[in-house]
This record gives C-alpha cells, sequence and structure tokens, in this order.
C-alpha cells in the first residue's frame, strides 16, 4: 500500500540560530535526542531510505516547533517565514515526487501572512501551511486572522494546527510533574481547546470551505463529539452556531494519525469523525514509520477505507 504523510518535520540549525532561544521543558533520554537531532536536518541520508522501506510515497514537510511562533519581534518572523520556506521549497525541488510543503506563516502579522500564503501556494506550490498552536498567546480566532481564513479559503489549501508553540501559561495540574508536558498530555489539550475555540467562534461558519487539520487522530475531539453535543445544547450562547459543535468535526475539521500507533484508535477515529476525514501521518522523526504503516494495515478496516486513510483523502484534500 502507498502512504501519503502529511506531519513530517525537518529543522533548519541556521534558523534556529537567528530566533530566540526557547527553553526544553520535554525532557527525553539522550539517545532519543541524538536520533531525532540527527534526523531533522536531513532529507536524503536519513528520510528518504526510511521513506522507501515503508511505502511512504510522499511526505509533506513542515517546520519543526516552536516554527515561526516563536519569534516575538514580528518583522523578524517576517523574515524568518520567508527564509524557512525559501529552505523547503529547494528541499521539494530537489526530489518533486517524493516531498511536498506546509508554508509556515508569520502570524504575529496577518497581512504579512496572508502575503507569505499566497506566495508559497502560487509561487512555490505549496498544499497548505502549518501554524504551531497560538502565536506570543494570540489565537486563532482573533478577528485580525479573518483575512487568513479568508486566504485560505480562497486558495482551497488547509491549515494544519500543530502544537509546539512556547507555552502561553503555567498549568497548575502540571506543576511537578514535567512527564505531562508536550506530546505525552499537554498539547492534545491544547491544541484540542484551540480548535474548539475556533468552533465556537463561529469561524467555520464565516468561513464554511475553510478546512483545519489536526494530528493525533484530532486531539481528542472526535472521541468527544456526543458530549460537545449534549452540553451545548445546555448552554446559553451569545452567538448559536449554524450546526451542533460535533458537525464541524470531520467536515471542517479533519484530523490524521500522526503519533497514534494502534489500530484500534485509527478504527475509533474512521467511526467517529467518518472514513473521508482521516488522513495518514508518521510525525517523523520523532515516532516510528514502522509502526505507523502498521496501525493502518492492522486495523480492522475495509480495503477501501484503508486506501482512503493512507493516501486517497490526502490527495483530495491537497490536491495531489
Amino acid at each position: 500500500m502507498r502512504y501519503i504523510a502529511l506531519e513530517e518535520a525537518f529543522a533548519i540549525p541556521e534558523l534556529a540560530a537567528r530566533q530566540p532561544a526557547t527553553p526544553m521543558r520535554i525532557r527525553v533520554t539522550g539517545e532519543y535526542a541524538e536520533l531525532c537531532g540527527r534526523r531533522l536536518p536531513d532529507f536524503e541520508e536519513y528520510r528518504l531510505p526510511d521513506m522507501d522501506a515503508h511505502g511512504v510515497e510522499i511526505q509533506v514537510l513542515s517546520l519543526t516547533v516552536p516554527g515561526i511562533q516563536a519569534d516575538t519581534d514580528a518583522r523578524k518572523a517576517v523574515d524568518n517565514a520567508a527564509f524557512a520556506n525559501d529552505f523547503l521549497a529547494e528541499a521539494v525541488a530537489r526530489h518533486p515526487s517524493r516531498f511536498r510543503g506546509f508554508a509556515a506563516l508569520p502570524m504575529q502579522d496577518p497581512a504579512a501572512a496572508v502575503a507569505e500564503l499566497e506566495r508559497c501556494v502560487r509561487d512555490l506550490g505549496f498544499v497548505g501551511a502549518l501554524v504551531n498552536d497560538h502565536t506570543q498567546g494570540r489565537y486563532l480566532d482573533d478577528p485580525a486572522y479573518e483575512q487568513v481564513w479568508s486566504a485560505l479559503e480562497e486558495l482551497g489549501v488547509p491549515l494544519y494546527l500543530h502544537p509546539g508553540s512556547v507555552p502561553a501559561d503555567d498549568w497548575h495540574v502540571m506543576r511537578g510533574r514535567p512527564e505531562m508536558y508536550g506530546a505525552s498530555w499537554s498539547w492534545q489539550a491544547e491544541t484540542g481547546g484551540h480548535a474548539m475555540r475556533l468552533v465556537y467562534a463561529g469561524v467555520f461558519d464565516r468561513h464554511p470551505r475553510a478546512t483545519l487539520i489536526l494530528g493525533h487522530l484530532g486531539e481528542f475531539l472526535p472521541f468527544q463529539r456526543s458530549r460537545l453535543d449534549s452540553r451545548y445544547r445546555t448552554l446559553r450562547v451569545d452567538a448559536p452556531l449554524n450546526r451542533m459543535p460535533s458537525e464541524y468535526i470531520g467536515t471542517n475539521i479533519l484530523l490524521t494519525t500522526s503519533g497514534v500507533l494502534a489500530p484500534e484508535a485509527v478504527e475509533a477515529a474512521v467511526l467517529t469523525a467518518g472514513a473521508d476525514a482521516v488522513m495518514f501521518s508518521v510525525d517523523y522523526p520523532y515516532e516510528d514509520t514502522a509502526a505507523a504503516v502498521a496501525s493502518v494495515e492492522k486495523a480492522n478496516l475495509s480495503d477501501e477505507v484503508k486506501e482512503k486513510v493512507a493516501h486517497g483523502n490526502a490527495r483530495r484534500v491537497l490536491g495531489l
């Protein structure tokens, strides 16, 4: 089976040197840090052989966390985004049949983010954009980002909402328990919460053709669909939604399998969000490609549905 992987990270050491230092709050083993450190800046030595070994036809590449969201100066963010996207375009051009790109956007300056998105899609051939959660504490339901959502609709490309921005606050529940920070728990809760801000703010009512992609099987949300609706019916809201909250999941909000390597979880995501809403991802190099592929191949799903998850849905959503 062929695979298209949507949440696959790369790093640019030169870019990191241009940005503010970001504290490393996730404590990992030295062996794991060394493995990721070797593979993140690489495209040919490790990445392509890993793809070939596991049937991954295309990786859609995106700048690793915290990305441009780390920049505190808007002008520098604009310059760094262009630098990162030009770097990525060169990597894609070397292997145009194997790589595609998600644009990094300087959300510190919404108008500049629109201009960079348009440049990346129209001139560089990128298939969407990826943003690492909030930008300096500002979320994507902020009215300043209406122009970004309009541009995404006009261009017909998705926005991948990824975790990993510099933390905006300090949760009491995680104090003294650093194991909970990051991909083990907090990122899913934060990013799923960000997506629900967009739903409740009416972003998808105002921009019905906009597509948001969430990794990690939807950051908890698909498995809470019935509860979202039952609780929404009890709420007093100032601006009612056009649809029930659950109805945005699987339509405007799609999901990938990144980082969730259990066949039964992939099955559940298909059952809850729909066979047309789930797309394959590895979360390379942070997760194991073989395990990611096995999570789809061992799932109790029809061959037709597996083909959709493996590559068919991505081809449709990304226009490949």
